[in-house]
């Protein structure tokens, strides 16, 4: 994280109000691609994997979708791009969903709790970003 803002931080017009906010949904991001591929793959090692299909493919979905709007999200200039904001967008909307369905699973699996909680904050970090 303290690269990342440093490396913002050399961003020619990269603006200093908006470097928080726009850090803060490059760390949820990858943090968020991460854990929902450690849940993708918790699940697969449940005895209940069957009953686990909608949230693997959930957890998958939401980690490519989260990884890449951080790769789009760390070359945005100074004025950002249409495409970075669809790609935030979609992002907040896959993270939404993951977390509706992990919920379902969290009284039970504990990594499903995780991954939720994870989402909501990469959800709220993109939604942050959008109103910025």
């Amino acid at each position: 994280m303290e690269t990342t803002a440093r490396m913002l931080e050399m961003t020619p017009g990269v603006r200093a109000r908006s470097d928080r906010t726009l850090l803060a949904c490059i760390d949820a991001c990858f943090e968020c691609a991460q854990v929902c591929t450690l849940c993708a793959n918790a699940c697969l090692q449940e005895r209940t994997v069957a009953m686990l299909r909608q949230c693997i493919r959930l957890d998958l979905d939401c980690a490519d979708v989260c990884d890449a709007t951080g790769r789009v999200l760390a070359r945005v200039g100074p004025h950002g791009t249409r495409m970075a904001r669809m790609m935030v967008e979609a992002c907040a909307i896959a993270c939404a969903e993951c977390a509706r369905e992990c919920e379902q699973h969290a009284d039970v699996h504990e990594h499903c709790r995780l991954c939720a909680e994870t989402c909501r904050r990469c959800e709220r970090a993109c939604r942050a970003l959008l109103a910025s």
